[in-house]
């Protein structure tokens, strides 16, 4: 039975959408792509830019990098991009700084020319600049400013003896990712660059830091670095206390307060590029220095932005190479779960967050090696059409997948407590073994652990959640992701055009509201009033019929978790 499906469509004129555009016909949404050589050029655009009434976000996501220009009405005007990846180097998932910026330059030179193609001016200046990045993960560095050890990311999951002290320490829950568990364990493991360390930060905050010469940290992103108080938006002060005494035997010659980055919250100023940061964001010289900055923020808080979802009983799902969701809650919860996160909104909001490392990594692989099926018979079939079409060939399938099971685990998972990963395809006997049901089987095993931890607040906590609103590379194919969603969660799932741009739009939202709101406007009126007013979204309600083949499914995962230990503990 086909979802039942709500549409608010409100299509503005002469708006510019980046490499494609929605065209609505008799209820359906169909997509045409634009070419931007043959786009009339607009004066009024062109002036804009001209005299700098833009906002720039840069996002550095896992497998992306995305940077973003939009005008006083939050139109997207130009976009650049670099994709990387991730290595395992060592044991640790990491990446290199040098990659990071040579990738940050390469995505703004081609904002810069896509700028110049479209209305033919140079990108000189803007008025503000935005940055944000996966959040939670290590770097440090010494009183010369010299990195001291690898950037370690979110992904890594070496941290378990010291996140486990720091929840019986601090009764919060620090995850395995978060930079104070991984000072912890580095203190715990006698690491000799403890002592050298005079700022901690993540990568939002390095960048911003190199950028701007502020070592500042937007509140949400500083919430996955150590406990944030909402009463007054920044570090506990207790735990920051207890924390000093706990390591006071080491002898450092530091605090961890000294060492954390300042707090600010969404509207407050985070700085100005500096000439030396203008040449690291364009190698060319032709960008001027002088573009404030807003507070650097983390991917967790720009998707929130970006889908309007920082009120409470929302929340939002950002699927790629990992997922997250975050829910905005009305009241703390009764007691510290593992696997739930306190994090906050860029405004210092309470939110309850669930963070899964794998998502979409093996359903990429195995549409990969279909597309190599193509190729070796001599079938001509872009990477798109593919996704198209076996995606929806998955919504034919049986609702609880027809005996198939797999695990999507290329790395640990907190969530269900692997700290390895085997990507793992198992069936019964008797299964009902299709294509449609495979494709069925591991767009579903992309949510099971996040379903697990959802399921706590839902069920557990009674949370309640009137809308999700979803973005990432899972929904890019329209419906299928959102329909999977709804049947996880059994609550309507919703996509907006602009969270096609993900964090990258929310971190420039917020660069905008730095420099544009009225006095007193609070974001989330900010988004509201003039961000989100005539935005146009998609919503899919769960079918029941889903949502019980969904957890019938999600029975079988989890007496499944045992093969895939095994598979860890056999494989190697």
């Amino acid at each position: 039975m086909e979802p039942s499906c709500v549409t608010d469509l409100s299509l503005r004129q002469n708006q510019i959408e980046v490499g494609f555009t929605f065209l609505y016909n008799n209820g359906e949404i169909s997509m045409k792509s634009l070419d931007r050589g043959k786009k009339k050029m607009d004066n009024t655009e062109r002036r804009k830019i001209a005299e700098g009434k833009t906002v720039l976000g840069i996002e550095l996501g896992s497998t992306r990098i995305k940077g973003v220009l939009v005008d006083e009405h939050h139109t997207v005007l130009a976009t650049g991009s670099f994709s990387w990846e991730n290595k395992l180097e060592n044991e640790v998932w990491t990446y290199h700084m040098d990659d990071v910026w040579n990738g940050i330059q390469k995505c703004f030179q081609e904002l810069r020319e896509n700028v110049k193609e479209q209305y033919q001016i140079e990108l000189e200046t803007i008025g503000a600049i935005g940055i944000s990045a996966m959040m939670h993960g290590y770097l440090v560095f010494d009183e010369n400013d010299q990195q001291l050890v690898p950037f370690r990311t979110w992904r890594n999951t070496m941290t378990e003896k010291a996140a486990q002290e720091l929840v019986k320490l601090f009764g919060h829950q620090i995850p395995q990712r978060w930079s104070i568990a991984h000072l912890y364990q580095s203190i715990l493991d006698q690491l000799d660059h403890v002592k050298n360390i005079r700022y901690m930060t993540t990568l939002s905050g390095y960048v911003h830091w190199k950028l701007s010469g502020e070592k500042v940290l937007g509140v949400d992103d500083a919430s996955g670095m150590f406990p944030i108080d909402p009463e007054t938006n920044t570090y506990y002060k207790d735990m920051v206390k207890k924390f000093d005494e706990k390591i006071s035997e080491q002898k450092y010659p530091w605090k961890i307060e000294e060492i954390l980055p300042k707090v600010l919250v969404a509207g407050e100023k985070g700085g100005t590029l500096t000439e030396e940061g203008a040449a690291l964001l364009d190698p060319s010289g032709t960008l001027k220095a002088g573009i404030p900055m807003c507070p650097p923020a983390g991917d967790a808080g720009t998707g929130m932005v970006a889908t309007n979802s920082i009120k409470v009983r929302t929340g939002n799902v950002s699927a790629g190479t990992s997922v997250f969701s975050m829910i905005v809650l009305e009241k703390k919860l009764s007691k510290v779960y593992p696997e739930i996160d306190i994090v906050t909104t860029p405004e210092g909001n309470c939110v309850a967050m669930v963070h899964c490392n794998n998502c979409t990594s093996d359903l990429n692989a195995w549409v990969q090696i279909f597309k190599q099926f193509c190729d070796h018979f001599g079938v001509k079939m872009e990477l798109d059409q593919l996704y198209e079409g076996l995606y929806h060939l998955a919504l034919t399938g049986d609702k609880d997948c027809g005996g198939l099971l797999s695990y999507n685990y290329f790395s640990g998972e907190h969530i269900t407590d692997f700290t390895e990963g085997r990507p793992l395809f198992v069936r019964e006997q008797n299964c009902n073994f299709s294509l449609a049901n495979f494709m069925r089987t591991h767009l579903y095993t992309s949510l099971g652990a996040i379903k697990i931890g959802n399921d706590l607040l839902l069920q557990e906590e009674g949370v309640k959640v009137d809308v999700i609103f979803a973005h990432g590379g899972l929904f890019k194919t329209e419906k299928v992701g959102q329909t999977i969603l709804a049947s996880a969660l059994n609550t309507p799932v919703s996509v907006m055009k602009t969270a096609a741009e993900g964090g990258a739009f929310g971190i420039a939202v917020l660069g905008a509201y730095m420099l544009w709101k009225q006095k007193e406007q609070t974001l989330t009126q900010y988004l509201e009033e003039n961000v989100f007013a005539d935005a146009e979204s998609v919503t899919v309600v769960p079918d029941p019929k889903d949502v019980e083949g969904y957890e019938i499914f999600m029975e079988r995962y989890k007496k499944g978790l045992a093969v895939e230990r095994t598979a860890v503990e056999m494989v190697k």
